[in-house]
């Protein structure tokens, strides 16, 4: 696997050139009467028109050929799993914990990244552009001669095991465990690998991820925008007899055949773009005196909703940091949350719950659903010597909370297996320690 070049900033406007081809960019327009080396120009917008200027985004491409050469697109066969069907199973309320989900091996039947995308839950609709899914994928081929992309929105792609190797129209990156990419929708792209993967997929239909607003924390902290890394342009120049482009719209997948690749983009501008980020560059930002801030502070991207302050998604990840907060019950309090909690442990073991939860299982704490630290973790936390100390070395634990109720699927609920029914029981030894005199 090569060593990939990157453009570093976050939101910012981007221009880039293939180094074979200098000076293909065109000067001082985005659609001359001809582009340089005879190249099509193609604008890929991923905002209205008329959308504010803080919030308007998009790429000028310019391609070999057009994305419009291509047969009709017909139905896809594969990613047997991939669902928008929120009504297939009953409600259910109930705190909800996966074992880890089980990867292809490298000797079985070969699944692509879109062939292995499995839904967990989700809601709204994406014929509405409001709502968001939560997959997993489980893979170990490379996706050859073919290219995804996404008309639903946006992939937020959180690797568990395995380096994901991804080739963009924009350019190549490779995203390793403890770090994230986000495809933002309608950019093509295909995912190749070396050994089999696992990881974790948040989709919103709403708008496009963004950095938090930092409030009273100032100008810095967090994730900060110079660690970003979009992938430089880069262009395919092999030649194909077939080319598949593999499309999903309304919740569906199709695909449609061309006699090139999609990866034909020698240079490009603009600001509508795929990114990387390093989760081990996040400034962790807590408390220095006692009791806890929320765990928004670790809020590394998120999809605002129409109401203010309030996420449609948020990427939260709970680093390794020090905890020194005085006369305090260190681990995460017990809630009930407006909002739904859907947990991931990307590597490690999680404070609050250091059995049962596994790296690459998962867990899903519904609205007004009560959750927080096991027995264990209560007795230990209860009794612990209050001096500075390391919490999270060695793990990386992540939640996609999201203002929406979500449903879970078939797949999730029944088909993967890998619900956890003794999950309820890590809080049934909890003892009921009142004293009338204190």
């Amino acid at each position: 696997m090569s060593e990939y070049k990157y453009l570093t900033g976050f939101g910012g406007h981007f221009s880039s050139e293939d180094e074979r081809c200098p000076n293909a960019l065109p000067v001082g327009q985005n659609s001359p009467q001809q582009c340089p080396y005879g190249l099509y120009a193609e604008q890929l917008s991923g905002s209205a028109f008329t959308a504010p200027r803080a919030e308007n985004v998009r790429t000028w491409l310019y391609r070999k050929l057009p994305s419009a050469v291509h047969t009709p697109f017909l139905p896809y066969a594969g990613a047997k799993h991939l669902s928008h069907n929120w009504d297939e199973q009953p409600p259910n309320p109930n705190q909800l914990r996966w074992k880890p989900f089980d990867m292809p091996g490298a000797k079985e039947k070969s699944v692509t990244f879109v062939d292995g995308l499995h839904t967990v839950c989700g809601a709204g609709d994406a014929r509405a552009r409001h709502g968001m899914a939560v997959h997993v994928y489980l893979c170990n081929a490379s996706m050859d001669n073919s290219a995804f992309y996404n008309s639903d929105g946006d992939f937020l792609i959180v690797p568990q095991e395995g380096t994901l190797d991804i080739v963009t129209e924009l350019g190549r990156m490779t995203v390793s465990p403890n770090e994230i990419c986000v495809i933002p929708q309608g950019i093509r792209f295909a995912v190749k690998l070396q050994t089999p993967c696992r990881g974790y997929v948040l989709e919103v239909f709403d708008g496009h991820f963004r950095l938090p607003d930092l409030g009273p924390i100032g100008a810095n902290g967090l994730a900060n925008p110079r660690d970003f890394e979009t992938p430089v342009a880069w262009f395919d120049s092999e030649t194909y007899k077939e080319f598949n482009v593999i499309s999903k719209y309304q919740g569906s997948l199709f695909v449609a055949k061309q006699k090139h690749s999609v990866f034909d983009v020698v240079a490009w501008h603009g600001n509508y773009v795929p990114y990387k980020y390093d989760l081990s560059k996040f400034m962790v930002i807590n408390s220095v005196s006692f009791d806890h801030c929320d765990p928004s502070i670790f809020t590394v991207l998120t999809c605002p909703s129409l109401k203010p302050g309030t996420a449609i998604a948020d990427f939260v990840i709970f680093p390794p940091r020090w905890s020194v907060q005085e006369h305090t019950f260190r681990p995460p309090y017990y809630h009930r949350n407006c909002m739904s909690e859907f947990m991931g442990l990307i590597l490690g073991r999680y404070e609050a719950k250091e059995e049962g939860f596994a790296a690459g299982g998962a867990t899903l704490h519904s609205m007004m659903t009560p959750h927080g630290p096991d027995a264990n973790c209560f007795e230990g936390a209860s009794k612990a010597e209050l001096k500075p100390e390391r919490i999270a070395d060695g793990t990386q634990a992540f939640m996609f909370e999201s203002s929406l109720s979500l449903a879970v699927t078939k797949w999730g609920a029944e088909t993967s297996q890998k619900l956890d029914a003794q999950y309820y029981e890590c809080w049934q030894a909890l003892k009921n320690n009142f004293k009338l005199d204190n």
